[in-house]
C-alpha cells in the first residue's frame, strides 16, 4: 500500500515567492505520485503563521484550484518553529508520511524522491542536509558551522548542516505529540524521539523570490534557545567557573594573611577595584544564564498552547474518515 504524504510548509508575509514555488511543490507531488511512491490522496499543506500581507488569500485561492493543496492559518504569528508543529500535529492523523520544508525554494525538493525511498526502506526519519554552503555568505557560513559544533559539545543532539527539511513517519510524530515543551527547537528535539532514521544529502539553492524573514538577530535567537531548550551544560559550565574562582579566592585570603603578618602590605586600589569588576561582571553573567533558564521554566508550567489554528481551507473530519 503506497503510503499518503502531506508536504507542510509554514509560509510568513510570502506573497511574492507562494506563486512561484506552490507549482513547484505540486509537480513534484504529482509525479511522485506518478511513480506510485505516494497515494493520489497526497497532500500539499500550507501553515500561514499570521501573515500581514495576502499570503492566506493565496492559499485559499490555490486550495480551490487544485485539491492537492490544503492549507491551515494560525490566529497570530508564532514563530517559525511552532508553525512547523502547527503543521505536522495537523497531519499525523491524517497521513503516513510527512515532510516539511520551507517555501522559498532554496531546499532541493529533489530530494523528496530519495527521502520517500529511504522511509520504504525502513526509515521513520530522514533529515535534509546540506551537502555544503557554497551559497552562504564567508560569516553566515563560519557561525552556522561554529553553532552546529557548539551544540554538540554542549550536549545536544543534534544533525549536522540539517534545518527543518526533513521526512517524519506518522508513527514518529505519535510519539513526537508527548513532547510538552513550549520551548521549540525542533532540529534538536527528532532525535530525542529515536527510531530508525537516516539523511539525504542536498545542495540548497538562492531564495527564488522575497526577502529572507530570518534575520541575524532570529538566528541567534535560534541558536540561544537550541542551547538552553536541549542542555544544561551551561549551568554546568558557571558551577565550575565559580569553584575556579573560589579557590583562587581562597589562595588570594591566604596569600593576603601572610602578607600582613608579614609587614609587607601597601594599599592597592587599582588591584582591589580590578577585582571587584572582574567578579562582579562573572556574577552577573552567570545570573543572566540562569535567568535564561528560569524564564524558560515560567513559560514551560504556563502550559499555553503552542499554536492556534483560526481557519482551515478543508474539513479536518472529512480527511480523516
Amino acid at each position: 500500500m503506497t503510503p499518503r504524504l502531506i508536504i507542510v510548509i509554514p509560509c510568513y508575509n510570502e506573497q511574492e515567492v507562494l506563486p512561484v514555488t506552490a507549482p513547484m511543490f505540486l509537480e513534484k507531488l504529482t509525479g511522485l505520485i506518478s511513480a506510485e511512491k505516494i497515494s493520489d490522496d497526497s497532500r500539499i499543506m500550507f501553515v500561514n503563521d499570521g501573515s500581514k500581507d495576502s499570503t492566506w488569500e493565496i492559499i485559499e485561492r490555490l486550495s480551490k484550484e487544485d485539491e492537492h493543496f490544503i492549507g491551515i492559518s494560525q490566529s497570530r504569528n508564532r514563530g517559525h518553529q511552532n508553525a512547523v508543529l502547527a503543521g505536522l500535529m495537523e497531519a499525523k492523523d491524517i497521513c503516513d508520511i510527512t515532510i516539511s520544508i520551507d517555501c522559498d525554494g532554496q531546499d532541493d525538493i529533489n530530494a523528496m524522491d530519495k527521502m520517500v525511498d529511504e522511509y520504504l526502506g525502513g526509515c521513520e526519519i530522514v533529515y535534509g542536509v546540506r551537502s555544503s554552503r557554497k551559497t552562504d555568505t564567508f560569516f553566515k557560513r563560519t557561525t552556522a558551522q561554529g553553532f552546529y559544533k557548539l551544540l554538540n559539545s554542549m550536549g545536544a543532539e543534534v544533525v549536522y548542516n540539517h534545518a527543518d527539511y526533513r521526512l517524519v513517519s506518522s508513527r514518529v510524530l505519535q510519539e513526537f505529540a508527548n513532547f510538552k515543551e513550549v520551548n521549540l527547537f525542533l532540529r534538536g528535539m527528532f532525535p530525542l524521539v529515536g527510531f530508525k532514521s537516516t539523511s539525504v544529502y542536498y545542495e540548497r539553492n538562492e531564495r527564488l523570490a522575497g526577502k529572507s524573514h530570518y534575520p541575524l538577530s532570529k538566528m541567534l535567537g535560534l541558536a540561544f534557545d537550541g542551547i538552553t531548550s536541549l542542555s544544561i551544560k551551561p549551568i554546568k559550565m558557571i558551577m565550575g567557573l565559580g569553584l575556579v574562582i573560589a579557590i583562587l579566592s581562597f589562595i588570594g585570603v591566604i596569600w593576603a594573611v601572610v602578607t600582613h603578618f608579614l609587614g609587607s602590605t601597601a594599599s592597592g586600589w587599582a588591584s582591589t577595584i580590578c577585582i571587584i569588576c572582574f567578579l562582579s561582571g562573572i556574577q552577573l553573567i552567570s545570573i543572566g544564564v540562569i535567568g535564561q533558564y528560569i524564564g524558560k521554566i515560567y513559560m514551560e508550567v504556563k502550559q499555553r498552547p503552542r499554536y492556534i489554528i483560526s481557519e482551515r481551507t478543508y474539513e479536518k473530519k472529512h480527511d480523516e474518515e
